[in-house]
């Protein structure tokens, strides 16, 4: 039996790579196929429902990874990893694994319906890497939004999938503003966890109790998720990332 298992073992196939040492890192997961799953289940272009149901998967995601900051748009979580993270010896096969099985399970057990995620992870050398990686993200935000305001316009006018593409492409933002403002959408007052995305850190705050014992009441630091759904811009942004983001001294 012992000659059976080392064979066995021998053709598990699993790749030993580990994050850099010191290195910053994001683990980032994607709703697999959710282009069909959200036409068959929620509002288009955009639904506060499912909007709350990624909120929570990264939350989820925040706690069990102990992230320290997470940014969700359209079906995309990205979680930040500072370089004292050690969970699971810092393997990445286990790490994307995880990840993608963590926010599968939590948004399928809120939704009641079943949605896969898959997963990846980025690597940074310093905290601008990170503030550069999260920017580069926001602006994949809006762009994504822009375009799927245009083409759920188009389709709710009865063009087909293929003509509203179609109608779409080598279009510029501003064209696509454009279009969206002849129909009575101006885009720069679409709410604004639609076109930028939303944040998730952790923030600290004093909670005040009764102590039956010496019946007096005292007060403790505790620690929660805060939600932000209308973040910072330009450089105020890159200031509070900063100070999300940087390490306790």
């Amino acid at each position: 039996m012992k000659d059976l298992e080392a064979r066995m073992r021998a053709r598990e196939w699993f790749h030993s790579l580990t994050l850099l040492p010191g290195a910053w890192a994001v683990v980032r997961v994607d709703g697999r196929s959710f282009s069909r799953y959200t036409e068959a289940n929620f509002d288009k272009p955009f639904d506060a429902r499912f909007s709350d149901l990624m909120v929570d998967t990264a939350a989820t995601l925040l706690t069990e990874l102990g992230g320290r900051y997470a940014y969700t748009e359209s079906d995309e979580i990205s979680v930040v990893l500072d370089p004292a993270f050690d969970l699971f010896g810092r393997e990445v096969e286990k790490l994307v694994s995880l990840s993608a099985g963590i926010a599968t399970a939590a948004f399928t057990h809120a939704a009641g319906t079943p949605a896969v995620f898959d997963g990846r992870v980025w690597m940074g050398t310093s905290l601008d890497d990170v503030v550069g990686y999260l920017i580069w993200r926001r602006a994949d935000a809006a762009r994504c939004a822009v375009n799927t305001w245009c083409y759920w316009t188009l389709r709710k006018e009865g063009l087909s999938a293929r003509r509203a593409s179609r109608e779409l492409e080598g279009t510029s933002a501003a064209d696509k503003k454009k279009l969206l403002f002849s129909r009575g959408v101006n885009f720069n007052e679409v709410p604004a966890w639609q076109r930028e995305g939303i944040g998730l850190w952790w923030e600290t705050y004093e909670k005040t109790g009764h102590d039956p014992v010496r019946d007096t009441y005292v007060t403790t630091t505790r620690r929660r998720i805060r939600t932000e759904r209308d973040l910072p811009h330009d450089d105020a942004y890159r200031d509070h990332l900063g100070a999300v983001l940087r390490p306790p001294a």
